[in-house]
């Protein structure tokens, strides 16, 4: 598989993104569910720590992605929800110290959202994988 970089400005790989990727010779293709801060048993687990809730969200998705063969270098996209913005920002160096050692920059949009699906969680991290 091959990854293209298209950024008509740089702006956005200061923030930790690209503004597209273009994917070339991809075999297969994975949609992950937005991953958050639950256990094995699906319980809500650092309430209030959205920091926290940040790092055991991409716990789950390294372990789902590992469950489909993949890894984060594998990432194309990320969708990413946080009931505070300006928290998730704050704690954002998680992203890239998760991504940095597999160089990859992938596009990516956060949203605000007012509450997600389980009482409690207050970050969400959804991906599109390819190889």
């Amino acid at each position: 598989m091959k990854r293209t970089a298209v950024n008509p400005w740089d702006w956005s790989i200061k923030l930790g993104y690209n503004q597209a990727e273009m994917i070339e010779g991809a075999a297969r293709q994975v949609i992950c569910a937005g991953q958050t801060a639950v256990d094995g048993e699906g319980t809500p687990q650092d309430p209030g720590d959205m920091r926290a809730q940040i790092s055991l969200a991409l716990d789950n998705l390294e372990a789902v992605l590992k469950g489909a063969g993949l890894d984060l270098s594998n990432v194309v996209k990320l969708g990413i929800y946080a009931t505070d913005v300006d928290e998730a920002l704050k704690n954002f160096d998680l992203i890239g110290i998760r991504f940095d050692p597999y160089r990859v920059i992938p596009p990516m949009t956060l949203l605000g959202v007012t509450r997600l699906a389980i009482p409690g969680l207050l970050f969400e991290i959804e991906a599109t994988a390819a190889a």
